[in-house]
């Protein structure tokens, strides 16, 4: 992520979408995942989450930015990083 493409990338409404990987990509490298992470649950009861979210610029389909988390965590990271992401536009804005 370079500020000189941030108002075409993670400032532009609905760019996540556009990056997001395929659910088929990300349901096969989850459950490799949680073998190597020793999850025991059942695949569904994870998400392939990112390590560094795409709202902050993190790489949509590198493995190393890709993790199984347990949705009872994903409910509690994932209005904190919509929230990061509000906050880093904001300071980018009054940087100018």
């Amino acid at each position: 992520m370079r500020q000189s493409t941030i108002k075409k990338t993670i400032c532009k409404s609905g760019w996540t979408k556009t990056i997001r990987p395929p659910v088929g990509y990300t349901n096969a490298l989850k459950i490799q995942q949680m073998v190597l992470y020793g999850e025991t649950g059942s695949p569904s009861e994870y998400e392939e989450d990112h390590f560094i979210p795409l709202e902050l610029g993190g790489a949509p389909k590198n493995p190393k930015n890709l993790w199984p988390e347990p949705h009872s965590e994903s409910k509690l990271s994932d209005p904190l990083e919509t929230q990061l992401q509000a906050e880093g536009l904001q300071g980018s804005h009054e940087a100018r």
